[in-house]
């Protein structure tokens, strides 16, 4: 039997808003002014925020454990508290061995040493001696890729170089437990690919990780059960497919399902130059679903408004697959012309037929000022499904795997049969 690595027991952490720390001598004066104006005890709690709350768990030797639940669910301040960033307020936590934690840009790293001087700093705080760095610092290096920044102060570093030699050290240096938030969203998409080949390797290795992320792909690819946090809590543990069905669930409640969403301008998203003022998905005939056929196809419709004239725009759209990876995105720069008018707008598209699979999907949009600046993100406030329709007379009488099923034309050519036919010596 794999022996415990991390045995968490009873974990909550409080902070006080407004404050930095607890126990300051801003808060000591306000507690100390409340009191004296007499003002309720009440009144001075509604301060306290628990970002975590009587949090149980353990985690084995060698198992990969995804993290996940919508922001503000209390994952960071969980990885936080085990990685002895800050401590908790009520509970006690058990580790078994050497952890390393890639928490946010550049953690543990020193801004005015050099990357190889930090190389070694990270090394000595995992406890490594310096001939255990030196047998992996090549390693370490080659997978950065920053070795022309080498001996340049990480502060001249961009975010991108920052993080990818982080990962490179937490990765390598051989912890026995890593820890790994979102972090990797800030490398760019080849290196995304390797460090998650890294992590595959790591987990194969029997070493214990610990991975938060909101790619539900990758967090299926690579863990081998999940835990879900909302408000501070777990509210589900268990397989991976399990947790990851669990907290898709959970996000239906903060999308519509009615193949329409509208905002009134005064609560409408965006920036001051553009609001969005609805999103529709509509049938052939004009009328607003989130169910439909996978033989017809479907009208995306997007209304907005923009305050002022705008130079050149663009609409971008995601369709989404139900776990959130990309199926694919399309873009309004074909069609709309160099100049916007101040008013009212409304732009649409038609979503093919005998395309997507059955399954759920969802519709994500930003916009913005080519090289200049976004005026808008949204994901996922729009839901849809396709039913499969097979078609009068088909022979197919199940689904295809895959989110995209697409009606392909095969054409067969007879030749002759002189392949079957004996050949004479």
């Amino acid at each position: 039997m794999s022996k415990t690595t991390i045995k968490v027991e009873n974990i909550s952490k409080k902070y006080t808003l407004g404050m930095i720390g607890s126990g300051s001598l801003r808060e000591s004066i306000s507690l100390g002014a409340s009191k004296l104006f007499g003002k309720k005890t009440e009144e001075i709690s509604q301060k306290e925020f628990w970002a975590l709350r009587d949090i149980n768990f353990e985690v084995k030797q060698g198992e990969v454990v995804g993290i996940i639940g919508k922001n503000g669910a209390g994952k960071s301040t969980l990885l936080k508290v085990l990685s002895r960033i800050t401590q908790p307020t009520t509970g006690q936590i058990t580790i078994d061995g050497r952890i390393a934690s890639l928490l946010e840009v550049g953690t543990g790293f020193h801004p005015e040493l050099s990357g190889r001087e930090n190389i070694f700093l990270n090394g000595a705080i995992l406890g490594m001696d310096r001939k255990e760095i030196k047998s992996k610092f090549d390693e370490i290096v080659e997978f950065s890729g920053v070795e022309k920044f080498l001996d340049t102060p990480v502060k001249r570093y961009s975010s991108g170089m920052y993080v990818r030699l982080a990962f490179a050290v937490a990765a390598h240096l051989e912890p026995e437990i890593l820890v790994i938030d979102e972090v990797l969203s800030v490398g760019d998409a080849e290196f995304q690919k390797k460090c998650l080949g890294k992590m595959n390797d790591v987990a194969k290795g029997g070493r214990t990780v610990l991975f938060v992320s909101h790619n539900m792909a990758a967090v299926r690819d690579l863990c081998s059960s999940g835990i879900v946090l909302n408000h501070g809590e777990v509210v589900f543990s268990g397989k991976t497919e399990d947790s990851i069905n669990y907290y898709l669930e959970s996000l239906n409640e903060d999308i519509s399902t009615t193949g329409e969403i509208e905002w009134p301008i005064e609560k409408a998203k965006g920036k001051e130059e553009m609001r969005l003022l609805a999103v529709r998905l509509k049938n052939e005939e004009g009328k607003v679903q989130s169910v439909f056929r996978s033989d017809k196809k479907i009208k995306l419709e997007i209304e907005y408004l923009l305050v002022k004239d705008i130079g050149e725009m663009r609409i971008n759209v995601q369709i989404r697959t139900k776990d959130g990876s990309i199926l694919f995105a399309t873009s309004t720069h074909d069609i709309e012309p160099k100049d916007k008018l101040a008013g009212r707008h409304i732009c649409h598209t038609w979503l093919p037929a005998n395309f997507f699979n059955q399954s759920n999907y969802k519709v994500a949009i930003q916009a913005g000022i080519p090289q200049v600046k976004q005026l808008l993100k949204i994901d996922n406030y729009l839901d849809f499904s396709i039913e499969h329709y097979l078609g009068t007379g088909s022979r197919l009488n199940k689904l295809l795997p895959g989110y995209t099923a697409p009606v392909m034309n095969w054409e067969t050519k007879y030749i002759n049969n002189d392949a079957i036919s004996p050949h004479k010596e």
